[in-house]
């Protein structure tokens, strides 16, 4: 459980602690394939159809890997389509987030059939959380598009493996197929021929590939999967990923009957996050120390913030009211942040740092306001606080060291949106 909660740490994501037994683990198998795709499998065999596919994930889906690779076997196998992506993947973020940005990262895009890979950021998260935000994305998709096609995808880490070598899905995988099965949703686990190498010992998890003749002979008959254990070589471990798709495509093709609208069931869970929306940050109070980002850093993000803002000053302040159970907000942290000092209701301040260990560059991350609270109207205020974090100090924690002190002064605070299961008040 230590490696893994610092493998989650290292995501970006909470570790939640839970042991295995205290969850029921599904039986592993390569794919389910329950109802199929076969509104995605009737477009892609047209003559001149235009196939669009989704991909809202993390940082695996993000690599040049089972992404590209899956479409170009798609283009391959269906010529007289044309299929394009919707590249939807931000590393070191679950279904947490995804559930907040799926429509405007993916559905308003308008794709035929959307892939979700969660199950390694998600490897910290509660299972209840899961099944709120996965249904939520799920919800969200046939409310949109009733045609889109879904399949979710999982895939494994070194950390994450032993359930898989074992017979089991782990735990957040276990927790998605609770709702792939309520909605009839196929579902591939990528993973399962990495476990099976690793169990007959011919899977190296963490190294370079060899590219010398010796190099070669030194390796032997094993695999080498990943540089880091968690990301595969786009060669090699991307390659199993790849390979696990094309085996599911012909009993996915088999269960494809029912052609037409997906209907919306009654919910696995009341409480999923089917309203969960990104709102720009402009929906909130911005004092005047609040500006439009400068346009050149701006651009870097407009893809995912179209509205993002700067202040720099102690004292600026942003507030918003909201009726709803779920609030945060999304944002840029790195070297030149600071802190800021949060306010919900009449709870104690709390003063959150907008600068981690792995901030030597600036990155996406959400600011946490309030979770599962009571379906009541709140106030939010969120004020930069005049004390700067020890940057030195937090940085450390995961061996970095700031290299130019002018990189890291100032107190800056980037909000782009605000994510909410609810509604704005004020």
């Amino acid at each position: 459980m230590r490696l893994l909660s610092v493998l989650f740490l290292a995501l970006g994501i909470t570790p939640f602690v839970l042991a295995a037994e205290d969850y029921p683990l599904v039986p592993a198998q390569e794919c389910r394939p329950r109802a199929g795709l076969p509104n995605f499998l009737a477009k892609a065999t047209t003559p001149g159809a235009e196939v669009k596919i989704g991909y809202l994930g993390g940082s695996i889906t993000a690599q040049t890997g089972w992404r590209p690779k899956t479409l170009a076997h798609f283009q391959k196998t269906w010529p007289q389509a044309k299929f394009s992506e919707i590249n939807a993947a931000i590393g070191g973020t679950g279904s947490d987030l995804g559930v907040f940005r799926v429509k405007q990262d993916v559905l308003d895009h308008q794709p035929d059939l959307l892939f979700v890979e969660f199950a390694v950021n998600d490897g910290g998260a509660a299972p209840e959380q899961i099944h709120r935000c996965m249904e939520g994305i799920v919800r969200q998709t046939w409310k949109a598009l009733p045609e889109c096609d879904i399949c979710f995808v999982y895939t494994v880490t070194e950390a994450l493996v032993p359930a898989l070598l074992d017979g089991k899905f782990q735990r957040s995988a276990s927790a998605m197929e609770k709702v792939a099965d309520h909605y009839g949703i196929p579902t591939i686990h990528m993973g399962m021929e990495v476990a099976k190498l690793a169990k007959e010992g011919k899977l190296v998890w963490k190294a370079k590939l060899p590219k010398t003749d010796e190099e070669k002979k030194a390796l032997g008959d094993k695999f080498v999967f990943a540089p880091d254990s968690v990301h595969p070589h786009v060669e090699t471990g991307h390659e199993l990923y790849l390979a696990a798709i094309v085996r599911s495509i012909e009993p996915i093709q088999a269960a494809s009957k029912a052609k037409g609208a997906h209907t919306l069931a009654a919910p696995f869970i009341a409480t999923n996050y089917e309203q969960a929306k990104l709102l720009p940050i402009t929906a909130a109070t911005l004092s005047s120390g609040f500006q439009p980002a400068p346009a050149d850093f701006a651009k870097r993000w407009s893809n995912r913030m179209s509205a993002l803002h700067k202040a720099a000053k102690p004292g600026d302040v942003l507030t918003f009211q909201f009726k709803g159970t779920r609030a945060s907000i999304y944002d840029i942290v790195g070297p030149d942040c600071g802190q800021v000092s949060v306010t919900v209701d009449d709870q104690p301040v709390k003063l959150v740092p907008r600068i981690d260990a792995y901030c030597t560059y600036h990155r996406l991350a959400t600011l946490a306001l309030g979770s599962e609270l009571p379906d009541t109207v709140h106030t939010v205020k969120i004020e930069i606080s005049p004390e700067v974090p020890d940057k030195a100090k937090i940085l450390a924690k995961n061996g970095n060291k700031i290299d130019d002190p002018k990189r890291f002064e100032g107190t800056s605070f980037y909000p782009g949106a605000i994510l909410l299961v609810g509604e704005i008040v004020k």
